[in-house]
């Protein structure tokens, strides 16, 4: 196959937009926590602070999810993000003109990154089903591997304008023009047409019942799922957290804004890697990519500089973006798009529930043990989920749609 019909899937108006809204919104998103981070840091240098503001947004995300995905299963899903970016913007907006105008405190971010964590909860949920009703079975690996191109290429670009906003001017800059993306994004949002879809006339009630039918029936999916809410907690408090404030104290915020380019580049080229090689089994290959998460944590713990933080950051990306995209096939090609919001929902919230706990915590333990220890204890926790979940029957054997498998 040439890579004229591997990008064939670009002459879907629609899907050149969503594409284009998708990378737009990302490139904003990828400045932001890091702005984020350096903002509290300015107002309050403990990790603990920092730690405190993002799960003020994680957690309403947490808790909106499921509400977000029967939301999306029952309303036009581009309508749905056209609100949320909305939102989005509005709220990024505010905390820009508190940090820049000298005037932001702790308890204010909290709030405004607790309305902002809420409007995510609808997004996600959403995004997930509209590309499966853009294309059909055999298009989807293509298409989620170029979507996944596009975020991958725009997070280079948003970590390495975020190397320079936060670095020589201000972390209020950076939460502005995610602000601004956000709105662009809305906008094109709002463009596309999607095929009409059955919506359910039940109770809500019943619709997260249906949903939790669908995602628990299926083995692959709920282990999955559980290895994650452990992958994240580990992820979100060694590297997230606890990665900026390391970054204060060693190669400083420039470079940290350089190791989120490094990582922005590891999925441009793990969704290059997708796009060629649509693997026969989508979800088993994402979980070996998963391994790919290991070395960032002996790089903060061992030998915290620019250079080794983002040489491993890099491979951290490639691994990530294999997963993702496996991960968004298997969803698409084996869940009915009626209920894929909501077995998404299900998803993410088995997957993210987890995270605040470690944001809220890590500041807490590194003080009694190490930064080290924290780092190197969360390496092995997540080398023995990632080992356990691919022991797993039906992650291992769970295959593409026979419709998209090469022939």
């Amino acid at each position: 196959m040439t890579w004229r019909e591997d990008l064939a899937v670009l002459r879907h108006r629609d899907v050149r937009i969503f594409v284009s809204a998708r990378f737009i919104a990302i490139l904003g998103s990828s400045i932001a926590p890091i702005a984020l981070a350096f903002a509290v840091l300015d107002v309050s240098d403990t990790a603990s602070a920092v730690g405190l503001v993002l799960a003020a947004r994680s957690i309403p995300n947490v808790v909106f999810l499921l509400v977000g995905g029967v939301i999306a299963d029952r309303l036009p899903r581009h309508l749905v993000l056209v609100v949320a970016n909305t939102v989005s913007a509005l709220t990024q907006g505010l905390a820009g003109v508190l940090v820049l105008s000298g005037h932001a405190e702790i308890w204010q971010l909290v709030v405004i990154e607790a309305v902002n964590g809420a409007a995510a909860a609808f997004v996600m949920p959403a995004m997930m089903g509209i590309l499966p009703a853009l294309v059909d079975h055999a298009e989807l690996p293509q298409a989620n591997a170029i979507s996944g191109f596009a975020r991958s290429a725009a997070l280079i670009g948003g970590g390495a304008v975020a190397g320079v906003i936060v670095g020589f001017t201000s972390p209020g800059i950076g939460l502005a023009v995610d602000a601004a993306t956000f709105a662009v994004a809305a906008v094109l949002i709002g463009r596309l047409t999607l095929p009409p879809v059955e919506r359910s006339t039940t109770s809500m009630l019943r619709d997260l019942r249906v949903g939790w039918t669908e995602f628990a029936s299926r083995q692959w999916v709920w282990s999955v799922v559980a290895a994650f809410c452990v992958l994240n907690l580990v992820f979100t408090a060694c590297y997230m957290t606890l990665g900026p404030v390391i970054a204060d104290d060693t190669f400083g915020r420039a470079g940290w804004g350089l190791v989120s380019a490094a990582f922005g580049a590891g999925l441009v080229l793990g969704g290059v890697v997708m796009i060629r090689l649509k693997p026969r089994y989508p979800v088993r290959a994402g979980m070996f990519g998963m391994l790919a998460g290991l070395p960032v944590f002996f790089a903060l713990a061992l030998a915290p500089s620019t250079i080794t933080v983002a040489a491993a950051a890099f491979v951290v990306g490639l691994g990530f973006e294999i997963f993702g995209i496996g991960w968004e096939t298997a969803l698409g090609q084996h869940i009915p798009l009626d209920k894929l919001s909501r077995v998404a929902s299900y998803d993410m919230l088995g997957s993210f529930v987890a995270g605040p706990v470690g944001q809220l915590t890590v500041g807490y333990v590194a003080a009694m043990t190490s930064v080290k220890a924290v780092e190197l204890y969360g390496a092995g926790i997540y080398l023995v989920v990632v080992i356990l979940t691919l022991m797993v029957p039906a992650v291992w054997h769970l295959r593409r749609d026979v419709a998209a498998v090469d022939v």
